[in-house]
């Protein structure tokens, strides 16, 4: 019963930081206290510690000299390195996964992934649901880590991501309202097409040429955020970490 406790207490800690730092409640440079964090949670400071392990682990966090945490702040360039990385490590996750073979039942269970982002499109490109998508577009890109068989290249893809605004699903559905993004789906869409019949072919440099690639969709909607669609950083999670955002 302690043990479900002290687990329960951990996870709430990594949500509640984990979330009011992506939404600018501790601007970039903030320093953060285990004591003070816990009195404010109204928990022990062992979750506490461990929720801000985790949130160093995944780049929001650095940890400061003398004790602490503090709150890492990001430049333009930061983000865009970030999903330049993600696009060449899953590029390398789609090569390696033409070229080895895929199992059976793997590839049967992003086929099925990739017929479920079929049916998130209606009629109209205005017609998307968003929700699903961004739930079955994380599931793609999780799946496409795993197909090369790759322990390690799974783990560093995910590692890549980890980052909210370098994640596959970064903006959406959170600019969903928005046409530029609308269409973007409907080309991402037809991308991870592409990516699995390169595999399937066994086309190496074209499925990691069409996954690189891929990636920048989410580097161009960043562009339009922050050039022209500047009210929407807000519904970006992670942006307002992001120095004159």
């Amino acid at each position: 019963m302690l043990q479900t406790t002290a687990k329960t207490h951990a996870m709430r800690a990594l949500i509640d930081l984990r979330k009011k730092i992506l939404a600018g409640d501790y601007p970039g440079g903030t320093r953060l206290f285990e004591v003070a964090l816990a009195e404010d949670m109204g928990i022990s400071r062992t979750p506490v510690r461990e929720a801000m392990s985790r949130l160093a682990e995944e780049g929001l966090l650095d940890r400061a000299r003398g004790g602490g945490f503090i709150v890492r702040t990001f430049g333009f360039a930061d983000v865009v390195d970030a999903i330049e990385l993600r696009g060449v490590l899953e590029g390398t996750a789609a090569r390696l996964a033409a070229e080895r073979g895929v199992a059976p039942d793997a590839l049967a269970r992003i086929r099925d992934t990739v017929s479920r982002l079929d049916k998130c499109f209606g009629e109209t490109p205005d017609d998307v649901d968003f929700d699903a998508y961004s739930e079955l577009n994380a599931r793609f890109h999780s799946e496409l880590a795993g197909l090369a068989g790759s322990e390690i290249i799974r783990r560093e893809v995910e590692r890549a991501a980890r980052l909210p605004f370098a994640s596959p699903s970064a903006f959406s559905p959170s600019t969903a309202g928005i046409a530029a993004f609308r269409r973007s789906l409907a080309t991402a869409q037809e991308q991870h097409k592409a990516i699995l019949s390169a595999i399937v072919a066994r086309e190496g440099a074209r499925a990691e040429a069409i996954a690189r690639e891929h990636a920048r969709v989410a580097r161009r909607n960043l562009e339009y955020v922050m050039g022209e669609g500047r009210s929407l950083i807000a519904r970006v999670p992670g942006l307002a970490l992001v120095k004159n955002a």
